[in-house]
Order: C-alpha cells, then sequence, then structure tokens
C-alpha cells in the first residue's frame, strides 16, 4: 500500500522534488486542468532542443500549449520547478548495460552515455547543479553507478563518493567538449594551429616553459582525450579498491 505523502511536509521541499515524484503540494482550484505537467515539461524539452535553454521560457512553452503565461502557475510553482523537472526530463532514463559488466567496464559506458547525452542535449549543462540527484531518473544514472561499485567492494558512502568523480568527470569534460565544439572558440580544431603560432615565441619568454614544451609538440592547445582522463580516474578507484 503507498502512503499519501503530507501535503504540509511537501510544502517544505525543494521546488520541483514533489511533482518530479507524482506528488502534488497543493491543492488545485478552479476548473479540471487541460494539460498534465509532464505535456508542460515536454514542450519545454521541445523548445530546450530546438533552440537551447532560455527559449523554455515560461511565455514560450504556454504560447506552444495554446496556454497563457499565468495558466502554466496552475501547474508549476515557479521557473525554478520548471528546471529541476527539465533536467530529469532533459537525461531520461539510464542506459541499460549487462548486470555481469564489472565496474570498470560500467563506469566507462556510464561515462561515454552521459557525454552523448550532453552531445545530443547541450543546454543540460546550463541547468544549475543542486547537489546529489532527487530526481527519478537522474536517480537512476546514480543507482546504476552505485551497484557497479558497491559490487566490487566498496561500501555504500564510498561508492557514493566515486560515483560522484565519474559525473563530475563527465559534466566536465562535457563543458570542454562543447567549447571546443565552438567555433567562436580559441580552443576550437580550427584555430589550433594559428593559436599554436602566436603563442610559441612568447610562451618560453614570458615563464611557461611546460606550455611551450607541449605547444611545441603540437599537444597544446589540443583536442579533449576523453579516455585518457577518464581512465585515470578510474585507476585512482581502481587503487583505492586495491587498499580496501
Amino acid at each position: 500500500m503507498t502512503t499519501e505523502p503530507d501535503r504540509a511536509d511537501l510544502r517544505q521541499l525543494p521546488p520541483g522534488l514533489a511533482p518530479a515524484w507524482g506528488a502534488a503540494p497543493r491543492a488545485r482550484r478552479g476548473p479540471k486542468p487541460s494539460h498534465s505537467v509532464a505535456q508542460i515539461v515536454a514542450a519545454a524539452v521541445e523548445l530546450a532542443d530546438a533552440e537551447g535553454l532560455s527559449a523554455a521560457s515560461l511565455p514560450n512553452i504556454a504560447a506552444s500549449l495554446e496556454l497563457t503565461t499565468n495558466a502554466l502557475y496552475r501547474y508549476l510553482g515557479s521557473k525554478d520547478e520548471l528546471l529541476v523537472l527539465l533536467a530529469d526530463a532533459g537525461f531520461g532514463p539510464p542506459p541499460e548495460l549487462p548486470d555481469d559488466l564489472g565496474w570498470r567496464a560500467t563506469a566507462k559506458a556510464w561515462t561515454h552515455a552521459a557525454l552523448e547525452r550532453y552531445r545530443v542535449r547541450p543546454w543540460l549543462l546550463d541547468v544549475p547543479v543542486r547537489g546529489d540527484a532527487v530526481t527519478p531518473h537522474l536517480l537512476g544514472w546514480t543507482e546504476l553507478l552505485l551497484a557497479a561499485l558497491s559490487a566490487a567492494g566498496l561500501s555504500d558512502v564510498d561508492a557514493l563518493g566515486c560515483a560522484r568523480l565519474v559525473a563530475d568527470f563527465a559534466r566536465g569534460t562535457a563543458e570542454r567538449l562543447r567549447a571546443v565544439a565552438d567555433p567562436d572558440s580559441a580552443s576550437f580544431p580550427d584555430h589550433a594551429d594559428g593559436v599554436r603560432t602566436f603563442l610559441q615565441p612568447l610562451l618560453a619568454d614570458r615563464g611557461y616553459p611546460g606550455v611551450a614544451a607541449l605547444a611545441a609538440q603540437r599537444q597544446y592547445p589540443a583536442a579533449v582525450d576523453v579516455d585518457f582522463g577518464l581512465d585515470r580516474v578510474l585507476d585512482g578507484i581502481a587503487a583505492y579498491l586495491d587498499r580496501h
């Protein structure tokens, strides 16, 4: 039997948490709603996919659903609430991976799946991170890593710490990949040779010998090497596992 959450308690929760789990923190008055929260979030995702996070504004969402902006507040408490729901819907469920993949292969597959999600929906990087995952889909991603790391022998707390490392690496790498893919960025591959040519006579003379050596080897600036960084993170976890 499912216990009905107390509405007074729900009002004390952060924006978006209760509706993400299908609980309504407030009773809605007036005629029966013509739309659902899920429909509104789906419209927001469609707008963000087309034109970025800023396009998923309440007025744009209302217009796409032929509602007034004020009418949206029958479904949503605030823009912050929308952002929480939008992030969860944007990520969607975690990848389905074999149970016997092993913790390291699972973490690698998880990271590449997350990077693909960020690539397809770069606006997810513009949604502020507000601590650990608390919504259904994002918790599903966390649970997948936790299960693999716990099965490897880590305690629940240590597994969570390592899962955070992997998730932070994925988001940080996605940020770099987005910057590299930006034609206006100095890191964009098409500009790399010009950047090196400009910097090389300056680097050693002005006290950057390490970067100068990398530039001379055409390794700076360079493309993002996802697997090199990921393997170093996982090597650290493996070393920690060996000690415990």
